[in-house]
């Protein structure tokens, strides 16, 4: 039987937010396909999972070139689930890709260029069948190319039609200010900024996401759960077959130290007294500052996706729960905003 999309998919616990100044609506909480989408994952369990999000009212699923693996994939495989069971329904999504890190071999393959942006652009939208994309971001500052050119190849990749609005993301403090005025002055302010943000990485709070806030651009963080540290996954040390198990991979096991397993269990108390679990602890945390606009998740399982999105029946915090938060946070060995 074919797919046919929950009509109550905006009538249930999903909350939207304006994206910073713009007349642009997200959910509080986005589907990130930078894991599990690849060609190394099972296809049927992703599809079922952006049918899920979508028939809970996650409308904004956010992509970049390089996900996978292999490169490109996650792209490729999104593409083919839309065009499988989102035939007519592309108006209520927001799709976001971005380009900046290493995609392809050779010079023009990797950072901020005009000439890797624009063959970028072309080669996400042949991937995913899309004629535009709602978002397109610079994934980084490559710490070469001038920040005025990497601006111009977004301000045109807009006025070409190829996408509705534009993103930065990981920009230093300096660059990005550069960025935002010349996109203003170009009539082309940037929509949104993507950093990475949570408990256990707050340098963002007093640079890039006050910056967006200043801006009027809108602010929405990956890794809010630290690459599955902020959950109770960590507890008791590391399992085998997690992350930080592993030889590769974003968390690796020297940054799993005892002082944030000691935080963990705290923490976990704490949201155990908030009939929450670890994960909708630390997501509604991220949540509760009026700058941030959603947070982006990734999931394994619908399972997981169903767990993430119970987040939103308790999104608040008194004020004794949030001076706890810091008291524990305090005892970890982190970076926190200057």
């Amino acid at each position: 039987m074919d797919y046919i999309p929950s009509e109550n998919r905006y009538t249930g616990e999903m909350l939207y937010k304006y994206c910073g100044k713009s007349g642009l609506m997200l959910p509080k909480i986005s589907l990130g396909l930078w894991h599990n989408f690849g060609d190394v994952d099972d296809f049927d369990v992703a599809t079922d999972m952006i049918k899920y999000a979508f028939d809970n009212g996650i409308t904004h699923f956010d992509l970049a070139n390089n996900y996978g693996p292999s490169p490109g994939s996650a792209e490729s495989n999104f593409g083919k689930i839309l065009k499988t069971n989102f035939q007519g329904y592309r108006d209520e999504m927001i799709i976001s890709s971005k380009a900046g890190h290493a995609m392809w071999p050779g010079p023009y393959g990797d950072g901020s260029s005009r000439k890797n942006l624009m063959a970028s652009i072309d080669q996400s939208l042949r991937r995913t069948g899309l004629e535009y994309f709602d978002i397109f971001y610079s994934h980084r500052y490559d710490g070469v190319t001038p920040v005025e050119e990497t601006m111009q190849a977004l301000i045109d990749i807009v006025k070409q039609g190829k996408a509705l609005y534009i993103g930065l993301s990981k920009y230093p403090t300096d660059k990005a200010k550069i960025a935002y005025d010349m996109l203003k002055a170009a009539g082309t302010p940037c929509l949104i900024y993507q950093d990475r943000y949570s408990m256990f990485t707050r340098e963002v709070e007093a640079g890039p996401l006050q910056l967006a806030h200043d801006q009027g651009c809108g602010f929405i963080a990956f890794s809010p759960l630290a690459q599955g540290l902020l959950t109770n996954k960590y507890l008791h040390g590391i399992p085998e077959g997690s992350r930080a198990a592993r030889s590769t991979g974003f968390l690796q096991r020297d940054q799993v130290t005892d002082d944030k397993i000691a935080a963990v269990r705290k923490l976990n108390e704490i949201a155990e007294q908030r009939n929450q679990s670890l994960a909708q602890m630390a997501l509604a945390w991220v949540l509760k500052d009026e700058r941030v606009t959603s947070v982006i998740i990734g999931a394994s399982s619908v399972n997981q996706l169903a767990d993430n999105l119970s987040t939103l029946d308790c999104i608040s915090f008194s004020s004794e729960e949030l001076e706890m938060i810091e008291r524990i946070l305090s005892t970890v060995n982190i970076q926190m905003p200057k």
